[in-house]
């Protein structure tokens, strides 16, 4: 597609892609995973996999972007062998994207709905534990409120989607981003001067191998694994769609290794602003998903300016949700038009209404639809268990596949498409690691996330 746009600078792609990256998984998941896997030895492992894991595989869904210039179901397309049929899985990889924003917008909408209920006053007067937690069950009861919430995320990301790629997605984004990394300065170093700030540090950036061996070194470098994978969301195209808006100025491993420093960066900033905090107020950094709508808002109506403070952190999670969710749709809008051929006008409608009406059941999960349950997961839970547990380290194998094996593109011009531009280049001598070691990896966090889900059900309905 010789007419297909680019981004207009380096730093656009790198703060877009990092933006697609940056979300609730570095933000919430990070932070209450860290807590409950032993805190720095977890950060410790994680680093590694990210660099022998996330980079990689993050360099072949580039590369298959900026080779073919398509999306994802296109870009197979162009680049397998006459005959072969490694595009289907381009197709699961669309089925993929619109499954996530099926609940990432749901739960965007909560982010959005507690930085309101924070600079709205909602939580002045509260004292009580059970009244703060009250709020968020609240929320969850009221299907009317969460489908607003859910229908501003939605619309308002396909109305930035509905401009050029350079004066929607990238410009929008460079606000998002910049905004969010400022944000983080001022809230970390406000949770670093709060009295008893050092123990929560401590916790979270020193390895204690004594206290991670009570959860079991294996069972915390598994959690390593699967959250370096998982935090780039790599798999399932979402980031394949940025390669085909790359130009050829820069290396495709030294925008990767930018990408995912500044997608950790903001993950490890994350748990400095949380862990500080729980340890200022004698709250168990373990906490679990529960620790950003119920144990945070405990702790910022007991801060002096909680207020602010909380209003400060929410509005600082909904640019980091929302910043993914105008990425994937950008992805959603591609394919369409690439494979449907419509207009752009009619491509943003139909989207955003499907995305509306399709998002309808992950908000009814926790209400009017709360009966539905698979092995006590309610629809949001599943969802989440076909994404990230199946989708993404299957399509990730796939990518890889397709990147280093004779039977697809192959390495040799993935290598070169890979090392096209000044920057850091990908070593010849990773090919044996690439296709030995590395589908291995993989295959252990696509069985590990079976075997648990099989296990679940199992002791379930026992």
């Amino acid at each position: 597609m010789s007419n297909r746009e680019n981004f207009k600078s380096s730093l656009g792609f790198i703060l877009v892609s990092a933006g697609c990256a940056i979300g609730i998984g570095n933000v919430w998941k990070f932070p209450y995973v860290a807590g409950a896997n032993g805190g720095g030895v977890f950060v410790l492992f994680y680093f590694l996999f990210l660099l022998i894991m996330g980079v990689p595989v993050l360099t072949m869904e580039l590369a298959v972007g900026r080779a073919s210039r398509q999306s994802a179901i296109g870009a197979y397309k162009a680049l397998e062998k006459p005959g072969h049929k490694w595009h289907i899985h381009g197709w699961f990889c669309t089925i993929g994207c619109y499954l996530l924003m099926m609940y990432y917008t749901t739960v965007s909408g909560w982010m959005l709905g507690y930085f309101l209920k924070f600079a709205s006053g909602t939580f002045e007067g509260i004292e009580t534990k059970a009244a703060v937690d009250g709020v968020f069950e609240s929320m969850l009861a009221n299907p009317v409120e969460m489908i607003i919430y859910m229908a501003i995320t939605v619309i308002a990301g396909f109305l930035v989607c509905s401009f050029s790629l350079q004066k929607g997605l990238e410009r929008i984004s460079k606000v998002i981003m910049l905004g969010l990394l400022g944000l983080i300065v001022i809230l970390v170093v406000n949770s670093l001067l709060l009295d008893g700030a050092a123990e929560g540090v401590k916790f979270y950036l020193l390895p204690d191998f004594k206290s991670a061996s009570k959860v079991g070194i294996m069972n915390v470098m598994v959690a390593a694994m699967n959250q370096s994978f998982f935090t780039l969301s790599i798999g399932i195209a979402s980031m394949e769609i940025f390669g085909s808006y790359m130009t050829k100025d820069k290396t495709i491993t030294g925008e990767s290794i930018r990408i995912c420093s500044l997608d950790t960066f903001v993950a490890v900033m994350s748990g400095l602003i949380i862990f500080p905090a729980c340890t200022a107020f004698g709250v168990a950094p373990d906490s679990g998903p529960s620790l950003i709508f119920k144990t945070l808002p405990n702790i910022f109506v007991n801060m002096a300016g909680g207020r602010i403070w909380g209003s400060l952190f929410f509005v600082f999670m909904t640019f980091a949700s929302f910043s993914t969710v105008i990425a994937v749709f950008q992805n959603l809008i591609a394919a369409c038009e690439e494979n449907f051929g419509w207009s752009k006008k009619t491509n943003i409608i139909i989207n955003a209404v499907f995305m509306v009406v399709a998002s309808l059941p992950c908000v009814l999960g926790f209400n009017v639809l709360s009966g539905v349950t698979l092995g006590g997961m309610n629809i949001l839970d599943i969802e989440d268990f076909i994404v990230s547990t199946v989708l993404l380290p299957a399509g990730a194998l796939v990518y890889l596949l397709f990147c280093v094996t004779k039977y697809g593109w192959g390495f040799d011009k993935y290598l070169a498409e890979c090392n096209t531009g000044s920057g850091m280049k990908m070593s010849e001598r990773l090919k044996p690691y690439f296709k030995f070691v590395l589908p291995i990896l993989i295959l252990i966090i696509f069985g590990t996330g079976i075997y648990n889900f099989v296990a679940s059900l199992i002791k379930f309905y026992s």
